[in-house]
């Protein structure tokens, strides 16, 4: 019951951090109209790592035991994975829109859950599995294939995906020797350091009226990803990574509202076949820690 328990709260904080990202995703989505993509986030970065490194000088010690990871090839290259994926869906959201990059990028999760079996040894039944293809099925349905021609463009969410799901797992593997500041610390910085080297080239300042956009943006991406990362500290990647699902169904919303992306009955009939997928199996993975 214990157990069950705690699957159930890294659910719930999962499904929390997925909210602030989807949020996080339309603050992006129009700055990036507006500004190129790279600037927005050395800014962004900037910003969250000055953060992180403030908190991490609270008290004697504090930042040399946050620095300290047992996993430091790990915890690197979940900030090169993260940096990468992020830079992809946000030139992705402005070229397609929101929801279309989302739901190709919801095959994510399903690469998590089998990568959490070949890389963290994590347990995948048939049911797992199953629920793996219901929601593979379920993106096919909102892509509406028959009607879509492939461009190297829409390629990118894809890409994005596969960097993405890597990262999830390697968020769980670090999990297991590092506590949550010590891995946000690590993918903040790292990122910071990436988005820096060319900022002489693609240096452009933010407009004094787009700084509270900014601000918004950056609180919702702490929130987010500090919670995120937080989720796996409770559950299995292969029991929560199908509620990262949610993060399609609130950046649906976001699209729809603030930049009429259209939203058709595939993306509904599909979205409902992905998040039903998901909750399906976490069900069946906390009936399986008690029993």
């Amino acid at each position: 019951m214990r157990m069950e328990g705690s699957s159930r709260k890294g659910i719930s904080i999962l499904i929390i951090a997925t909210f602030f990202l989807a949020m996080m995703d339309g603050f992006s989505r129009y700055l990036a109209e507006l500004y190129d993509v790279f600037v927005i986030n050395m800014f962004r970065f900037w910003i969250i790592g000055s953060f992180v490194i403030l908190i991490s000088l609270r008290g004697k010690g504090v930042l040399k035991s946050i620095l300290l990871t047992k996993q430091p090839f790990a915890q690197v290259s979940r900030g090169l994975l993260f940096i990468s994926s992020l830079l992809t869906a946000i030139y992705s959201y402005t070229q397609v829109g929101l929801i279309f990059t989302h739901s190709l990028m919801a095959v994510a999760p399903l690469l998590a859950v089998l990568l959490s079996g070949l890389i963290l040894r994590e347990e995948i039944t048939g049911v797992k599995m199953f629920a793996v293809f219901f929601g593979f099925l379920g993106v096919i349905v909102i892509l509406n294939p028959l009607n879509i021609e492939i461009t190297l463009t829409l390629l990118l969410p894809l890409f994005s995906a596969i960097n993405f799901a890597i990262y999830a797992v390697l968020t769980r593997k670090v999990a297991s020797t590092d506590n949550t500041e010590t891995s946000f610390f690590w993918v903040s910085v790292v990122a910071a350091v990436v988005m820096t080297l060319p900022g002489p080239l693609i240096y452009r300042p933010i407009e004094f009226l787009d700084i509270y956009w900014l601000l918004l943006l950056c609180m919702c991406s702490l929130l987010g990803h500090f919670l995120l990362t937080n989720a796996y500290r409770y559950a299995e990647a292969s029991i929560l990574q199908p509620f990262a699902y949610f993060h399609l169904l609130f950046a649906s919303m976001v699209g729809v509202v603030f930049f009429k992306d259209p939203l058709t009955i595939s993306t509904i009939i599909g979205g409902v076949m992905i998040v039903g997928s998901g909750i399906f199996i976490a069900r069946k993975g906390t009936k399986a820690l008690v029993e």
